[in-house]
């Protein structure tokens, strides 16, 4: 054997047994690339066999905006008349990416690239078929902004490549993926790198469950396919992390909307009409106070503030201060987890939950209903023209919530409560986290409505004990720890 032949068995060896310690066992990947994965160690190719075969089915998309008269300019010309000249405007344009899902045409992409538009222009991506870089009109089937999702349709001249959703519920932190786009409009980029978190929540909404990766995406990867090493697509490139804040340039912090979320809505997207599951509460996180407070084991669940009269969780029984724990089978580690679970459920589905309530756990069984848009306003008023009425307790001064308070805070009008007026630095107040502005809804877990009660439930709390105080600030419900003094 030569020196040559002797390294590169020697190298060979060393890259199979690399596999073998990490224990890649796997099924082949892709066709041609697969059946030469045993002969051949070198991993490259199968990213060059995915590139040489995806990127046919991942498309360009130009999404224009026309140009709006400003509230600003229509002042101006009613004061100066119609002969006022107007300054120029400039369409606005929006570049992203998408991927064809069906050889009809319709195609996935992410909502923000696409919402608002007057005209959307797909142009074809790379690859060996007759649609190479030709141009089409698509109209929008449906859009989904709570998810960052959209579905488009063109009539394309005879069948397209499409490309196949996966499984990202397989996907681990580790895995090997591939990023197709079009950069900056580059066209046809594509990028590797790893998975390097599941689950992130980057504040995006109330189902944020990205796919954190290290492939390079950048402005115009948005709505380009994340694909695993078979060529499945198993996320939706969305959004991106830089020293700058998001979506100003590539640090290898990017996210991707998990495949599975999209498929479970995909055939109601094509219908136009996303049903979702709606169980009627609100939530609030458990900290280490409230665990303690509540009796719990653990900071997990997702404890529930109020419950929607009338709503699904009411009729089956649902408490405010019960915590969730478990979902139809699922553990809730969050009150962020749970809205994305419940939102997997078709409207009309019956499901167990588990509760813990007064130290106990408890099963309650739920039908579902169908989550809304769009929020119904409470019609509730509140009495004008009252006396001021006014208390100073545990170093705060406190007010009847009225119509005044309501409108100054920009409260839901459902709200009831006493309004925290102002806060002495040095009081028990102070130190449980209660600020001016906030208002007092319930203590320990019984309403307050007016002033009379708000003093009931002061004067009846044992000194040295900690009140748990749930207040509405700046439209967000959250707890504080009250503090009595010793006698």
């Amino acid at each position: 054997m030569t020196k040559s032949n002797k390294n590169l068995s020697y190298s060979t060896s060393a890259i199979l047994l690399a596999l073998a310690i990490f224990g890649y066992s796997g099924p082949t990947p892709l066709g041609p690339v697969g059946q030469a994965w045993a002969k051949s160690p070198d991993f490259s190719k199968v990213f060059a066999d995915i590139a040489r075969n995806r990127t046919e089915a991942v498309v360009n998309i130009s999404a224009k905006m026309k140009p709006k008269s400003s509230k600003g300019e229509k002042q101006l010309r009613e004061f100066f008349g119609r002969n006022f000249p107007a300054p120029p405007k400039r369409e606005r344009q929006s570049l992203g990416s998408g991927f064809i899902v069906e050889k009809d045409g319709f195609i996935l992409t992410n909502s923000h690239v696409v919402s608002g538009a007057d005209e959307i222009i797909v142009t074809m991506g790379n690859g060996s078929g007759g649609n190479k870089g030709k141009e089409y009109k698509a109209k929008i089937v449906t859009i989904d902004p709570k998810l960052d999702v959209a579905l488009l349709k063109i009539e394309p001249e005879g069948d397209l490549k499409t490309l196949n959703m996966g499984d990202s519920k397989l996907l681990e932190v580790g895995d090997w993926v591939m990023a197709i786009g079009n950069p900056f409009g580059l066209s046809q980029s594509v990028t590797v790198g790893v998975v390097s978190a599941k689950g992130r929540i980057i504040g995006a909404g109330d189902y944020d469950d990205f796919i954190q990766t290290d492939a390079a995406i950048n402005q115009g990867n948005s709505g380009g396919p994340l694909l695993d090493y078979h060529g499945n697509v198993v996320g939706i490139n969305t959004a991106i992390f830089t020293g700058g804040g998001m979506n100003s340039g590539n640090i290898g912090i990017g996210f991707a909307i998990p495949i599975n979320a999209v498929k479970k809505i995909y055939n109601d997207m094509k219908k136009g009409h996303i049903r979702r599951g709606w169980l009627g509460v609100r939530l609030l996180g458990v900290n280490k106070e409230i665990a303690k407070k509540l009796g719990l084991d653990s900071e997990a669940g997702a404890l529930i503030e109020t419950v929607k009269k009338g709503s699904p969780a009411d009729k089956a029984g649902f408490l405010p201060f019960d915590v969730i724990l478990e979902f139809d089978g699922t553990h809730v580690p969050s009150h962020m987890a749970l809205p994305k679970i419940v939102a997997t459920h078709k409207p009309g589905s019956r499901v167990r939950v588990i509760i813990f309530r007064d130290g106990k756990k408890k099963t309650l069984t739920v039908t579902l209903g169908e989550f809304a848009d769009s929020k119904a306003e409470a019609a509730n008023t509140d009495e004008a023209g009252t006396k001021k009425e006014e208390k100073i307790s545990m170093g705060m001064t406190i007010e009847k919530l009225t119509s005044k308070w309501t409108k100054r805070l920009e409260l839901d009008r459902s709200v009831k409560g006493v309004v925290v007026t102002e806060v002495d630095p040095r009081s028990p107040a102070a130190a449980g986290g209660i600020r001016p502005g906030d208002v007092i809804i319930s203590i320990e877990r019984k309403k307050i409505r007016s002033i009379t009660e708000y003093e009931k439930a002061i004067e009846s709390a044992e000194p040295d004990s900690t009140l748990l105080v749930m207040v509405v600030r700046n439209g967000d419900t959250t707890i504080a720890m009250l503090k009595v003094p010793k006698e």
